[in-house]
């Protein structure tokens, strides 16, 4: 269906943070399939991994015991400090379910109309609770009627949540995104999460986070929460926990981790043992060889470079984000940067229309990471000149 405006390129081959078209032409990679391939491209450990559980068991159903789900299960727990963890196959679907926990929970607590605060400029996916929770007219647009049961604030905005908890009562959840990827690389005060923890505290909501793009590494830390040192009572995941491989999970603490009994929810295709020996290969390489640490680092350098480079440039708003998440907000729109850079044999992305987003790989390397500056920065100057 035609459902994606589609750029000339077919990509058959990658190593790295590089990709090889059809016609045999090299591409350097700032995008990693939107934040999916954190290990790059065929990771030898990955693909060695990926092949021997294919050539043993790929699938057999959540009718059974599947041991790789319930050792990523643990592991994903013991690095997160959440008690369990439900498997699917999407970011959209983790979203799903912790929307349905959160109705669940209410209904549990005799709230006729369980109410979730969803943020501004947010995105949580494209299922219908999804899409409306996302805020986000564009993802809506023709699916009414949206959802019941939301109530839409301001993000990086505690006052504004503070008084839907003054105003209404059938509030059972916030769900948040740590920082915002699509939605502009939006990155929050220090303290709002902090503030956010404090006021579900305080009546007795859950604090739901959206950890899709910013988990597994890509804010320099395993969760972005952990650098706001709190815990949240729902966290999801999807995009870079599988390496590439399609794989979503919903995880939960306290009394959230009680709420779903057998039959409540379900996923044929969630956690099977191959999509579940691909997250815990991706894991591991993260932990081995240091790749948080890396995150931090050259995101910082990237950053650094970019302020450097586009410091008198007067159409440049801002260049901001955490660990390998980069924005630059251009004073005008520059979708056509996405092509431009194409031809240049980059691979970027534009959100928000004036936002271009840049989201390596952990094992990109300094040099690979100047090849990016270098040539972004002479797309953004050519464009704003032009």
């Amino acid at each position: 269906m035609n459902t994606y405006s589609r750029l000339p390129v077919t990509f058959v081959k990658g190593s790295g943070v590089w990709l090889w078209d059809d016609r045999g032409e090299k591409y350097l990679d700032a995008l990693s399939g939107v934040a999916v391939c954190g290990l790059g491209h065929c990771h030898p450990r990955l693909s060695k991994a990926i092949c021997e559980q294919a050539s043993t068991l790929i699938h057999t159903s959540n009718l059974y015991h599947i041991e790789k789900q319930e050792r990523l299960a643990e592991r994903l727990t013991q690095l997160s400090g959440m008690d369990n963890a439900f498997f699917c196959n999407s970011g959209a679907e983790a979203n799903e379910a912790a929307i349905k926990l959160a109705r669940l929970h209410g209904h549990d607590r005799g709230i006729a109309v369980p109410t979730i605060v969803v943020m501004e400029r947010s995105f949580h996916g494209r299922t219908m609770a999804t899409l409306t929770a996302s805020g986000n007219r564009k993802v809506q647009a023709g699916f009414e009627p949206l959802l019941s049961g939301f109530v839409r604030v301001p993000y990086n905005n505690i006052e504004a949540v503070a008084q839907v908890a003054a105003n209404n009562k059938d509030v059972v959840a916030v769900l948040v995104e740590p920082f915002q990827g699509e939605g502009g690389v939006n990155i929050p005060e220090a303290h709002y999460l902090r503030e956010l923890r404090h006021l579900c505290d305080q009546n007795g909501w859950l604090l739901m986070l959206d950890e899709v793009q910013s988990g597994i590494g890509r804010s320099g830390k395993w969760f972005a929460f952990q650098h706001s040192q709190i815990m949240p009572d729902v966290v999801t995941l999807a995009k870079g926990l599988g390496g590439g491989v399609a794989i979503g999970a919903c995880m939960a603490k306290g009394a959230a981790a009680e709420v779903f009994k057998p039959g409540n929810h379900a996923s044929t295709f969630g956690g099977n043992p191959l999509a579940c020996a691909a997250a815990l290969e991706t894991l591991a390489v993260i932990e081995d060889e240091h790749l948080l640490e890396h995150a931090t680092e050259l995101g910082d350098f990237l950053r650094n470079r970019f302020r450097q480079q586009l410091s008198d440039v007067s159409k440049v708003v801002q260049i901001r984000g955490q660990g390998l998440i980069v924005g630059i907000e251009l004073a005008v729109p520059c979708v056509d940067l996405v092509k431009k850079a194409l031809e240049r044999k980059l691979l970027i992305n534009v959100t928000s229309e004036k936002v271009v987003r840049l989201l390596p790989a952990f094992v990109m390397q300094q040099n690979e990471a100047e090849q990016v500056v270098d040539i972004t920065c002479l797309l953004i100057k050519e464009f704003l000149n032009s």
